[in-house]
Order: C-alpha cells, then sequence, then structure tokens
C-alpha cells in the first residue's frame, strides 16, 4: 500500500511526497453508545489505517486524488470559502479538515495529497476517524506546523460533526490520534483523560465484519443520541454520564419505555467498561467474557442496534470462547464487525466454527480481521 500510494503521488503531481502520515483505524473493545453521552469507552487501534502522502506548495491551492475512489480528484483553494462537494463524499473529509484548521487559526499553506487506506469502510472500525486524523495530521506537517493528539482529535471531530453532517462523539478519532502500540485506552469521554491498558499476551484481538449491508445506521445512530439526550435533559443534566444511577432507578417510571431501556443500556454500559478494565488487569478472562456477553445482550435488548446475524457470530464465538474470552458487536450497530478477544490456542477453532455456522444460516461471507494494538498517527519523512 505504501509503494502504491508514494508511486499514484509521483505519478500525479511530478515529484515524491515530502511526508506519508499513516493514522489508524481502531475497534471498540466495549463502551458502545457511552462516548457521546460524556461516559467511559475502551478502544484500541488497529494495523489497518489510513495513508496520507503530502507536499507543501507555494500558493494556497490544494490538489487531492483519492485512490479508493477511482484516482478521483479534487482541488479547492484556501484563501477561497470552501463549500462542500455536491457528488463525492470523500472529499468533504478533506475539505472539512481544512476548513477546520483555518478555523483555530492554524495557518496552512497549500498542498497535494493522495490518499488510500485498508480500513474497511462500513464495518464500524472507523475508516472516517483515520481518514480525518491522517489529513489534519498530513496538512500541519506540511505547513510545518504540529498538534497534540487531543488537538488532531477535536479537529477530526469537529470535521465530521459540522461540515460532514454526522454527530459522532471523540473516541474514534482520539483512539486514532494516541494509540499506543501493546495497549488499549480508557478514555472518559467527559474529560478526555486517557489510561493505558495493557492486554493480556494470552489474548489474540480478532474481529469479523458481518457484511451487513449498514442502511440504517446513519439515521438511527442519530435517532439514538437524541434520545439519550432527552432522558438527560429529563431529570436536568448535562449528560447521561451526570445521571446517578439510584436517582434514575427510583425515577425511572416518568420516562417512555423506548427512552428508558436507552438510558439504561448507557448507565450500566459505563460500569461494564470499569469492570473490563479491572478483569483485564487481573487477567480474569471468564469476567471479561461475561462482561462482553453482557454488554452484547445490552446492545440487543436495551439498546436494540444488533442485527440476526451479528448475534449469531457472537453466540457462535462466545460458545467456542467459553471460560476463555469473549465477543460483542462494536460499532454503531445495524451490522458492521464483531469484536473478540481469545486465548490464542482458540483462535483457529472459532474462525473454523463461524466459517461453517455463518454461511448456513445467512448465505453471508464473514471477512476476519487480524491485529495488535498499535500505535496512534504518525509521520514518515520521504523527502
Amino acid at each position: 500500500m505504501q509503494d502504491q500510494i508514494l508511486s499514484a503521488f509521483e505519478s500525479t503531481f511530478g515529484a515524491r511526497p515530502a511526508a506519508l502520515v499513516r493514522a489508524p483505524g481502531r475497534v471498540n473493545l466495549i463502551g458502545e453508545h457511552t462516548d457521546y453521552n460524556a461516559g467511559y469507552v475502551l478502544p484500541c487501534a488497529i494495523s489497518y489505517e489510513t495513508l496520507v502522502a503530502i507536499s507543501p506548495r507555494q500558493d494556497s491551492h490544494v490538489n487531492v486524488i483519492a485512490l479508493d475512489w477511482e484516482l478521483q480528484r479534487d482541488a479547492f483553494d484556501l484563501q477561497q470559502p470552501i463549500d462542500h462537494h455536491p457528488q463525492q463524499q470523500w472529499s468533504n473529509y478533506v475539505r472539512g479538515v481544512a476548513v477546520e484548521l483555518i478555523r483555530r487559526d492554524y495557518a496552512l499553506r497549500g498542498c497535494d495529497i493522495a490518499i488510500t487506506g485498508n480500513v474497511p469502510q462500513g464495518a464500524g472500525l472507523s475508516s472516517s476517524a483515520a481518514l480525518e486524523v491522517g489529513l489534519a495530521k498530513a496538512m500541519l506537517v506540511a505547513s510545518d506546523l504540529d498538534a497534540p493528539p487531543l488537538e488532531l482529535a477535536l479537529i477530526g471531530q469537529a470535521a465530521e460533526n459540522d461540515f460532514v453532517g454526522c454527530a459522532c462523539g471523540i473516541m474514534d478519532q482520539l483512539i486514532s490520534a494516541a494509540g499506543v502500540d501493546g495497549q488499549a485506552l480508557l478514555i472518559d469521554c467527559q474529560d478526555l483523560a486517557i489510561t493505558p491498558v495493557l492486554l493480556p499476551d494470552s489474548l489474540r484481538l480478532v474481529m469479523i465484519n458481518s457484511n451487513v449491508q449498514r442502511g440504517l445506521v446513519d439515521s438511527e445512530y442519530n435517532t439514538r443520541r437524541e434520545q439519550c439526550e432527552a432522558v438527560a435533559a429529563h431529570f436536568g443534566v448535562s449528560s447521561l454520564r451526570q445521571l446517578d444511577p439510584a436517582q434514575f432507578a427510583a425515577r425511572a417510571s416518568e420516562l417512555e419505555p423506548v427512552a428508558r431501556k436507552r438510558a439504561q443500556h448507557v448507565l450500566e454500559e459505563n460500569q461494564r467498561v470499569l469492570d473490563t478494565v479491572a478483569a483485564l488487569e487481573q487477567g480474569d478472562l471468564p469476567r471479561l467474557g461475561q462482561l462482553m456477553a453482557a454488554s452484547h445482550a445490552s446492545m440487543r435488548d436495551l439498546f436494540e442496534i444488533t442485527t440476526p446475524e451479528i448475534d449469531l457470530l457472537v453466540e457462535t464465538l462466545s460458545e467456542v470462547a467459553g471460560e476463555r474470552g469473549g465477543a460483542r458487536m462494536t460499532g454503531g450497530g445495524f451490522g458492521g464487525c464483531v469484536v473478540a478477544l481469545l486465548a490464542k490456542d482458540l483462535v483457529d477453532s472459532a474462525l473454523q466454527e463461524v466459517n461453517k455456522r455463518y454461511f448456513a444460516a445467512t448465505g453471508l461471507r464473514e471477512t476476519v480481521y487480524q491485529s495488535e494494538p498499535c500505535a496512534g498517527v504518525s509521520v514518515i519523512v520521504t523527502d
């Protein structure tokens, strides 16, 4: 992939890029739909990544070629109003990041950019966040500027919220910017404090894409967020993180049944994240499996974001794992991926069982990804 983007950049712009930036995707081990509720999440960066090749220009023009979108191109001027691209959605991530950097008073230079990546799109592994963080880092590098990981994450989140138009939380961008080799990150989305959590050497991180088309994910994601915010407003707090579980239990009957279920998931999921950190630190694999199973059941029954195909994958993996790991859906829901933490000697048998059951029951073929937790965004200087 690196050779491909370097070659494409040189053939398009006539010289090798000044720098190459890599930004990883992520998988969330536990803590689903808690980030925009100011709660806890436990993601890790993965070895599937976006690459951004870049060179500065002597003017204010930005020229972009996207290798993964049929070599489509985009061009805009940093000194002119930057509008949405009417056809190319990928272009709006580039434009959105540029707009946010300018809004934050970074003195950007024009640049030539090529982008590619192997983070699966639509799988819940944060291809968009990797693109945003990689672009922000690259545009700053081309302008002889820099920003700390949290700033890069906030730039990416703002670009997606305000320009692209998706009301995402901060988790995806922050783990792409701040990931640590071999570790997950406990992120407190209320104050954005980060605590590295070492994953036991005995476990293997496995992600399985259901390949279910996620047609409703954007509208349903926004609906879930609105439901959570409405419950917080009902109790007079700024977020569900501020809602005391005992107060919620005492007054839950005031809520509509659906709203009650949504809030219950978030409150209980926050505690599960903290309990999972303890289980990992203690090497308590039976407890880890129980917590992942409880998280999945809550997403299925209370937050109502799983699908029968996803449920089958989790059930199959959990059966093979026994008390030596666990599995759950990860990502926004309505398809996408399952994440499993499995004892290394169980991985092959687990994948064989999935392969045997999944196609027979659904007519779909799963896609398997394996990764070690990896570092966040980094720069490879090439000139």
